[in-house]
């Protein structure tokens, strides 16, 4: 398709190798030691019956050649047959114990490895989630865990039973023939040696594989999410483009793999062919001089059978096991990157009394280059409500974002209270902050768990309290579930207007003593914004309020109203003072207010008009 080009996701320098992820492994295995014990216990017993259960039919074949169809001769044939059988038992005993176990380990450690994937994730800093796709991301958190499970059936139930296997049978045959058991001896080690190198040659593969994998997840997550913007724009071939681009991607890098996965099958095929022959021959020749009896072939024959039956699989599982540390290490990856904001070390609780807000010196910038804010001060008094305004770009949703700490300033220093939050933790600072966004974001979760996300711990009534405040109770009363509701994904099934309401109301059941406005009242029509806004009156009672302002009409009875612009303070005041100024804020105003309507005249009468409406505004205020 013509302009349709694949969005990849950024690519980072491997660093991690199998050591790592082998070390976090185990380090949540040994919790739960004695499972394992007695999952690898069980294998061990396993395998020794299954090699010593054969020796018994092996003297099964050699009284049946050797002795006459009696009675005599049958009964002397139930006691290896009844050993046979009790062996086998034994061996039987020990793979449920291993199975069992080890069903159980795999559970307890998926679900701890699930849990640190997720709390390390969630950890990381604003920018990480901005700069990543969300359902890569959540791949890479299931991938981890299924690495897991991966890992330990080839390692513990595979690949450690086969060569315990192995060595029995080499010991059980250099016992009748050390020559027989130095044959299979040198080949085993042959077939494991090749096995390995291919596998290790073929971990490239594996690893594009899984990119590729992630990049086709990473689309289609992009798409779907967006859906709604791909109609509107009628762009679903657009979209589909790129998928089938992303699809394509990864069908290649299948198909290598695979091919090779092909190659390897026929080598380990010729190998299997060439011992198998090779011992047959022998043993005849050493039956012909009589050092081998016909039970010591079917015995040969039998441990040849259970030779091929592990060994070939063993190329399999290690690159199952490669498949397994791809996937991991994309995780491990994620764990080893530096988070972006994190706690210092000894870091205080944020106690917050009059609700002082300082911004001092304070410098910020996203990349190299031409800085967001440079030296940027600002003072908010406890209880003071500012209204933060100027054009796009001047800087104003980053002060908040350094406030809330979702990036850590480059200079200077923000604090709370003389305290600066740097040096406090991120959770107790952000308990101290209610934000409202402009496009708040709901779970998919009922309109009761949505609003509670304010305070965990409020009781039913004290939601519902929240909720008429916000004058969200009078949707959700008309609602079949009420309160019950999901809202959908992102809140999706809410309008603009009502998922604004819950948003406010969950500010309102959080009543932190610092809040912030990200024009909290944009999605609304003119009348729920006037209730709204008589319940953030009463919200903002007594707290410190940072509003940043797109309608300027919201923002005339702030306290203090800052103009900023390219990332610095350009004038403050209040409205009036403001509007009398003839600066930045006077040409918002007078496009806000009546800027559209055609000339200068226009613009002249609008402006006069906001001064006379912000005057009787001011002396009503005064009253």
């Amino acid at each position: 398709m013509h302009g349709c080009k694949l969005r990849k996701m950024p690519r980072r320098k491997r660093t991690i190798d199998s050591k790592t992820i082998f070390l976090v492994f185990w380090q949540y295995t040994k919790r739960h030691a004695w499972l394992f014990g007695i999952a690898v216990t069980g294998g061990i017993v396993n395998q020794a019956a299954l090699v010593y259960a054969p020796t018994f039919i092996r003297d099964i074949f050699n009284l049946l050649t050797t002795s006459a169809p009696t009675p005599e001769t049958v009964i002397l044939l139930m006691t290896p047959l009844w050993l046979y059988a009790a062996v086998s038992l034994v061996g039987w005993i020990g793979s449920r114990l291993e199975m069992w176990m080890g069903f159980k380990l795999i559970a307890l450690v998926s679900a701890d490895l699930t849990k640190l994937a997720f709390n390390n994730m969630m950890r990381h800093s604003y920018q990480f989630f901005a700069n990543s796709f969300s359902g890569a991301l959540t791949r890479r958190v299931g991938r981890f865990s299924g690495a897991y499970e991966h890992i330990y059936y080839s390692v513990v139930t595979t690949l450690f039973q086969t060569l315990l296997y192995v060595i029995g049978v080499i010991g059980v045959l250099a016992f009748y023939n050390w020559t027989l058991g130095l044959i299979v001896g040198v080949w085993a080690a042959i077939f494991v040696a090749v096995q390995w190198w291919l596998s290790k040659w073929q971990q490239p593969l594996r690893i594009a594989r899984a990119e590729k994998d992630t990049e086709l997840t990473a689309a289609l997550a992009d798409s779907i999410s967006n859906q709604n913007t791909i109609a509107l724009f009628s762009a679903n071939s657009y979209e589909e483009g790129l998928v089938n681009s992303a699809s394509d991607r990864l069908k290649a890098a299948v198909v290598k793999a695979w091919t090779f996965d092909a190659v390897i099958y026929g080598i380990q095929g010729l190998l299997s062919i060439t011992l198998n022959v090779g011992m047959i021959w022998i043993g005849i020749r050493y039956w012909q001089q009589g050092i081998l009896s016909i039970g010591d072939l079917v015995l040969i024959q039998t441990y040849l059978f259970g030779i091929f039956n592990n060994l070939w699989t063993i190329g399999k599982q290690f690159r199952v096991i490669n498949n397994a540390l791809a996937d991991a290490s994309e995780m491990i990856e994620v764990m080893q990157t530096p988070f972006g904001v994190k706690d210092k070390k000894g870091a205080k609780h944020l106690a917050v009394d009059q609700g002082e807000v300082w911004f001092d010196d304070v410098s910020f910038n996203f990349h190299k280059g031409t800085p967001i804010l440079h030296q940027f001060n600002l003072t908010i008094a406890g209880g003071e409500r500012v209204a933060l305004v100027g054009p796009s770009g001047a800087g104003k949703s980053t002060v908040t974002k350094l406030l809330l700490r979702l990036y850590d300033v480059q200079k200077g220093e923000i604090k709370i209270d003389k305290q600066d939050i740097a040096k406090v933790t991120q959770d107790s600072l952000r308990d101290a902050i209610a934000f409202v966004p402009q496009e708040p974001i709901l779970f998919h979760r009922t309109l009761m768990e949505n609003i509670r996300y304010g305070y965990r711990d409020a009781t039913d009534e004290m939601v519902i309290e929240a909720a008429k405040k916000a004058h969200c109770h009078e949707f959700i009363s008309r609602l079949p579930l009420g309160y019950e509701t999901f809202v959908g994904e992102r809140g999706i099934k809410l309008s603009g207007g009502e998922r604004q309401r819950v948003a406010i109301a969950r500010a309102i059941l959080k009543d932190a003593p610092i809040l912030v406005l990200d024009e909290a009242t944009s999605s609304l029509d003119s009348e729920s914004e006037a209730l709204i806004q008589d319940a953030l009156n009463v919200l903002m009672e007594g707290k410190t309020v940072i509003v940043i302002a797109h309608r300027l009409s919201t923002i005339m009875k702030m306290d203090r109203i800052v103009v900023m612009e390219q990332g610095a303070v350009v004038a403050q005041g209040t409205h009036l003072q403001l509007i009398k100024e003839q600066g930045l804020y006077q040409k918002l105003w007078s496009i806000q207010a009546g800027g559209f309507l055609g000339g200068a005249e226009d613009d002249e009468i609008a402006v006069s008009e906001a001064a006379a409406a912000a005057d009787g505004d001011l002396a009503e205020d005064e009253k």
